[in-house]
């Protein structure tokens, strides 16, 4: 059952998530609060398992608020603002609700919270055996078993606070450590890093736009810092 909680400072936005989450299967306690220093009182004493959090809210704000948090739970954004999706990738944000939202959508967000929670469960690591060594593939351990996973299946890696997700062509590897480890375990000459929660394979790359990426149906933001080493990484496989 997912614990969450609710923060904007508009009733009505608050009002909308609780039917929303109402007509979910599998949602346990909710817990709303119009203000941002009221949930950070709860959050500090009881654990959630989402937030539904928006961002320009008086006094404190959304950003402000997840920065204050010392072990903030898998947390969505919900705003009418999109300029925020950038910021909200860099810290480490499952997902980017715009407001108004429509019931689809939301269903979409507990999806992914859901995913990433179950894959997370599984507690798989890097199996660094040097007998495992190979240019072409990444073994991982799930409990004793051992999973091949070919570099040529790999076309992002998405940080998450203290974890990576893998995203493959068939699915998705949820691995416990930072975007920083997961950046020396991919070869540099295959893959690299365009933003500070994002690593992409150079192959996988179809169309590169003024502040992001293409790559097949995933939109992958590019970072201030990283532009400049991934022009001139694509321009030497061209």
């Amino acid at each position: 059952m997912l614990r969450c909680v609710i923060v904007d400072d508009e009733v009505l936005a608050r009002e909308i998530l609780h039917n929303y989450l109402s007509r979910l299967e599998g949602i346990g306690d909710v817990h709303s609060f119009g203000n941002a220093y009221d949930a950070l009182t709860y959050l500090n004493t009881e654990i959630a398992d989402v937030l539904f959090l928006d961002i320009e809210m008086p006094n404190l704000t959304g950003i402000e608020f997840l920065k204050s948090l010392l072990n903030p739970p898998i947390t969505v954004f919900t705003t009418a603002y999109r300029n925020y999706a950038f910021e909200g990738f860099e810290l480490g944000v499952i997902d980017f609700l715009l407001k108004p939202i429509a019931f689809p959508r939301f269903v979409q967000a507990v999806d992914k919270v859901r995913e990433f929670m179950a894959l997370k469960a599984q507690q798989i690591q890097v199996d660094a055996s040097p007998v495992n060594a190979s240019p072409d593939t990444i073994f991982v351990k799930s409990g004793v078993q051992r999973i091949r996973l070919a570099l040529d299946s790999v076309t992002y890696i998405q940080g998450l606070k203290d974890y990576a997700i893998i995203h493959t062509d068939t699915g998705k590897i949820v691995l416990k450590g930072s975007i920083k480890t997961m950046e020396t375990l991919f070869p540099p000459n295959r893959f690299i890093r365009v933003h500070k929660s994002f690593i992409v394979a150079l192959s996988r790359i179809s169309r590169l736009e003024r502040n992001r990426l293409l790559l097949n149906a995933s939109h992958i933001p590019i970072g201030r810092n990283f532009r400049s080493n991934l022009e001139t990484a694509l321009s030497s496989i061209r």
